[in-house]
């Protein structure tokens, strides 16, 4: 299959190279030099303009910083130049008002279109083992799938238009909340003189199981490795994780739905990120107890 990639950061970069990996022809672009050469050692040809990206194409993946930017390049450099019978596939996380208005601009176009946010970081995305929340048409879905699938370990339908959006925002909502709970309990354990390992063991096989915990634990040297084994570096950066948390009580005020830890977590992170950890995994919110 013939695909064009546009955005080719932190997570695009690796997503690119596993498209090249599963055997498809990568056509690619960003803005920088930089990720153009990069993308280009891995396999991928590399254009400087992203009409041309597009064109002759079977699919459109994109991974873009906001809404915004989303907007303007389907607007401008997708629709109209990439071929009628491709797919498009737009795995930034956006708000979910411009997912569904940039469905509805291509699907009147006569594109079919799936937002498809990830969840995984940095990592997963250069090994090939995101998670896809899918939003779009079945038949939207049934075409996007096997691209979604060579750089995942599980692609999921959400639902229609702006419902992969959802998922992701009020996943890493959850996951915010959970990953500020895991670390307050560690640090009050510790302080209380309790052995952050034996708080580990203890509370990772019993009622405080929970990914954050398990999987990602925050405290150096206790439970799995994680960023915080490599000062925070790398995985989901704080700063991602508050444009997330924007974008979920953004879409909470919407809804009127009642948000009160959501909205503590993104308290909380805003002033992490504001005292200049921004590039910190957010695990790093646990140096605050």
């Amino acid at each position: 299959m013939k695909i064009a990639f546009i955005g080719l950061g932190n997570m695009g970069g690796g997503m690119a190279a596993n498209l090249v990996k599963a055997g498809h022809e990568v056509r690619a672009f960003d803005l920088s030099k930089d990720a153009l050469a990069a993308a280009k050692d891995n396999g991928c040809a590399t254009f400087t303009d992203a009409r041309e990206a597009a064109e002759g194409v079977d699919a459109v993946v994109t991974m873009l910083p906001n809404g915004e930017i989303v907007k303007a390049v389907y607007s401008d450099s997708v629709i109209g130049h990439a071929p009628k019978g491709s797919v498009l596939l737009d795995c930034s996380t956006i708000d979910v008002a411009t997912a569904k208005d940039v469905t509805g601009l291509a699907e009147r176009a006569g594109y079919a279109m799936v937002d498809a946010p990830v969840s995984g970081g940095i990592v997963a995305a250069n090994g090939g083992t995101l998670t896809f929340m899918v939003g779009g048409s079945d038949a939207a879905f049934a075409r996007a799938k096997p691209v979604l699938e060579a750089m995942g370990k599980a692609v999921i339908h959400a639902g229609q238009a702006g419902a992969g959006q959802t998922a992701k925002i009020c996943n890493n909502m959850l996951l915010a909340i959970s990953m500020i709970g895991t670390a307050e309990a560690m640090k009050m354990a510790q302080k209380l003189g309790l052995d952050p390992q034996k708080f580990y063991e203890i509370s990772s096989q019993s009622s405080g199981y929970c990914w954050s915990l398990n999987a990602y634990t925050p405290m150096p040297g206790v439970g799995v490795e994680s960023p915080a084994d490599n000062e925070y570096q790398g995985g989901f950066a704080t700063a991602l994780m508050l444009k997330d948390l924007r974008l979920a009580m953004a879409a909470a005020e919407e809804a009127g739905a009642g948000v009160p830890l959501g909205s503590r977590a993104a308290s909380l992170y805003e002033d992490f990120a504001g005292k200049g950890n921004g590039g910190l995994d957010f695990s790093a919110i646990i140096k605050t107890y």
